[in-house]
């Protein structure tokens, strides 16, 4: 087991503005010390100033990669943007809210957020994994604007709600929602697994054309581009084992799909 060098930030002053952390993962501060974090200065906005001005940070242990990192936010960061961007290694944990792009393009390692995260969390993620104890808005394990490669591989768990275009146009990965999910999740999909244990507004899977998505909650609104294959006992898809019967459909049949995907047949008895 590793012997985990541990990087407290507390909060003690808010900004209107939004900090962004882009440079603070353990990838780039395994060996820092408090003094090099009082040096450093974080952007906000166009500016810079002393990340110490609005965090007290505390550092102990040492660490020789940034595998032995434990970096924890220990409050409030819902004005702290790219947290854990782009990170392949260690530990984030944020305990309460996260701003935009937490674990945004990261590789490796973990983030633990103990609150609820603004959007594109885990946009365009290649690994590692991402556990949200609250919920999350809007283009999770998306694609960014203009971009059609979205989440590829890695993990994100939602413990709460998922807003509208969860993991549009994802190529990989697995996205587990335990609440319930706005519209278009699983959009322009084409490979990976979301599974939503909650309800769904609707359209799932619009133009996916692969990957499977498992809804075990009730759905609004089916698109028409999905085509009944039958009902399914006690499926099995990516290695897990659902239990009960479920509605399996193909699509999207308007772009050549052949993704799967599988709604609770008790819950969703209106589409029979």
């Amino acid at each position: 087991m590793l012997n985990l060098k541990q990087i407290t930030l507390t909060p003690k002053k808010f900004s209107s503005i939004a900090l962004e952390f882009e440079e603070l993962i353990p990838d780039e501060i395994y060996n820092w010390d408090e003094a090099d974090f009082e040096k450093y200065m974080v952007p906000i906005g166009n500016s810079k100033f002393p990340l110490t001005d609005y965090f007290d940070v505390e550092v102990e242990g040492q660490a020789a990669s940034p595998e032995e990192v434990k970096m924890i936010i220990d409050g409030d960061a819902g004005r702290v943007k790219y947290i854990g961007c782009k990170m392949s290694a260690g530990q984030i944990i944020v305990n309460g809210d996260a701003d935009l792009q937490a674990g945004a393009e990261m590789t490796g390692g973990s983030i633990t957020i103990n609150g609820n995260a603004e959007s594109y969390a885990g946009r365009e993620m290649k690994g590692g994994e991402i556990t949200i104890m609250g919920n999350v808005r809007e283009y999770c394990g998306t694609s960014y604007i203009g971009e059609w490669r979205g989440m590829s591989g890695g993990k994100i768990t939602i413990h709460g709600n998922a807003g509208k275009q969860l993991a549009d146009a994802m190529s990989g990965g697995e996205i587990h929602v335990k609440g319930d999910c706005d519209i278009l999740a699983g959009i322009h999909m084409t490979k990976g697994f979301i599974q939503i244990d909650g309800d769904v507004t609707r359209w799932p899977g619009g133009q996916m054309k692969n990957g499977a998505i498992v809804i075990s909650g009730k759905l609004g609104r089916l698109l028409e581009g999905f085509e009944v294959e039958g009902i399914v006992t006690d499926p099995e898809i990516d290695g897990k084992q659902f239990t009960g019967k479920y509605i399996k459909y193909k699509g999207d049949i308007g772009v050549n799909g052949k993704g799967t995907l599988l709604l609770d047949a008790q819950k969703n008895r209106s589409l029979l």
